[in-house]
């Protein structure tokens, strides 16, 4: 072989080599384009589906939370309202205590009651009974209108704990209004 030839093969060698690696490279780079490509796209869709459905569940809890709003708003009128009769019925009897409309009065033990006797209690004009059942003693009317304020504000705390209990239920999910 002579000089000539064995260069000449060397740079046909070295060029092959120059160009079927730069081939390769690029073949390599284009299918880790691809695959990244893959990847990304897989990754966009899982984000997708995780950002819907953290919405749907952001959706979910948002008509939970008006449902519940719009119950308690019902349950908190519906309190608000039977607070109120209440309220008006008190006023009402206490006027028609007021205007003797209305007497209150007590049932009396009558073992307690000494024969013939009045416990040292004024009678009335008119206070006899023809009916036989339990002795009963009306109230002077301001004592009575003291008794009604009192079950009055006792009414009143009993209803405003029923409207806490069941918005502690509303809350906390423990059952319905």
């Amino acid at each position: 072989m002579s000089g000539l030839n064995w260069r000449l093969t060397a740079l046909a060698l070295l060029l092959g080599l120059a160009v079927g690696g730069r081939s390769a490279w690029l073949w390599q780079a284009n299918e880790y384009d691809k695959q990244l490509a893959e990847v990304r796209e897989e990754y966009a869709q899982e984000r997708s589906q995780a950002s819907a459905k953290a919405l749907g569940q952001l959706q979910t809890a948002q008509a939970e939370r008006s449902a519940l709003e719009q119950r308690l708003q019902a349950s908190s009128a519906t309190h608000y309202k039977e607070l109120n009769d209440a309220q008006e019925d008190r006023k009402r009897l206490a006027g028609q205590l007021a205007t003797a409309n209305v007497r209150l009065s007590v049932l009396i033990d009558n073992a307690a009651v000494p024969i013939g006797g009045n416990c040292g209690l004024p009678t009335a004009a008119g206070t006899r009974r023809v009916v036989h059942g339990p002795a009963r003693v009306q109230l002077d009317p301001a004592h009575a209108q003291r008794i009604i304020a009192i079950t009055g504000e006792g009414d009143d705390g009993l209803k405003a704990l029923q409207a806490c209990q069941a918005y502690a239920r509303s809350v906390s999910g423990g059952g319905n209004l």
